[in-house]
């Protein structure tokens, strides 16, 4: 059997920059049907949203997915609440660890996988402003490596 499609619609580089993402986990997201047609016209962001557990389930707030052009009365709002789907023992062990260490939730990815809109949600611990340098000059040391070795061919 073949894998399904998988086509990124919204990614928050931001986060990868500001945290250490620990674990990650794939989530289906609960969305109506405005909201998917919107996605796949590509009007998605991920910029300043994050997860939360509330009642032993996991939220996903302040994702902006765009009001759908064709859409009527009906429409979505831009930045509800969307419930995400997962496991429930991810959910309690999430849950532990966030009270407990100081971890946050992100979303890092929304992606179509098939027909079907994926969340990718990480388990992250900010940064300290020391580390922040530290990944700049690594990036910018793998950048000047790659640019000699394109030289040298």
């Amino acid at each position: 059997m073949t894998d399904p499609v998988i086509r990124i619609l919204a990614e928050n580089r931001k986060a990868r920059f500001e945290f250490h993402i620990l674990e990650s986990v794939e989530c289906g997201i609960s969305l109506v049907g405005t909201e998917v047609k919107s996605l796949r016209n590509g009007g998605a962001s991920l910029d300043g949203s994050f997860g939360f557990i509330k009642n032993g389930e996991l939220w996903l707030y302040a994702a902006t997915i765009a009001e759908y052009a064709q859409g009527n009365v009906h429409n979505h709002e831009i930045q509800r609440e969307r419930k995400l789907l997962v496991h429930k023992k991810t959910v309690l062990e999430w849950s532990k660890l966030v009270k407990e260490t100081g971890t946050t939730l992100v979303p890092l990815t929304l992606y179509f996988k098939g027909s079907r809109v994926k969340v990718e949600m990480g388990l992250a611990k900010g940064k300290k402003l020391h580390d922040k340098r530290e990944g700049i000059k690594e990036r910018e040391a793998k950048r000047d490596i790659d640019r000699a070795m394109s030289r040298r061919r």
